[in-house]
């Protein structure tokens, strides 16, 4: 004898369908956001990387470019000591003559 399902039955039947595509598409969906959990985890972590050496480039570049401009400044000082000195030792002949003038003529 075949029995006809009840409409009840075939409601049920059904939301035991939909529930377990409900649960599929819940698992489904918990993976892909793992997964992009991770990708992003991922990203982020090589976008520091990156950021992080180029702050580093950076840094050694600007610290070269001090660097050499010390250098020059270091040179033009010690042009500038060694002119003054030179004038200075130029001067220091007729200052003496001067100063010991000045005291013998008192």
């Amino acid at each position: 004898m075949i029995t006809e399902k009840s409409l009840l039955q075939k409601i049920r039947e059904k939301e035991l369908e939909m529930s377990v595509k409900i649960d599929e598409a819940r698992n489904l969906a918990d993976q892909h956001l793992s997964r992009v959990k991770k990708e992003s985890l991922a990203i982020l972590k090589q976008g520091e990387e990156e950021g992080r050496t180029a702050a580093e480039d950076l840094v050694k570049k600007e610290m070269e470019r001090v660097r050499g401009e010390i250098n020059v400044l270091r040179a033009k000082t010690e042009e500038e000591i060694q002119g003054i000195r030179t004038r200075g030792e130029a001067n220091l002949r007729p200052a003496v003559d001067r100063i010991v003038s000045l005291i013998l003529a008192e």
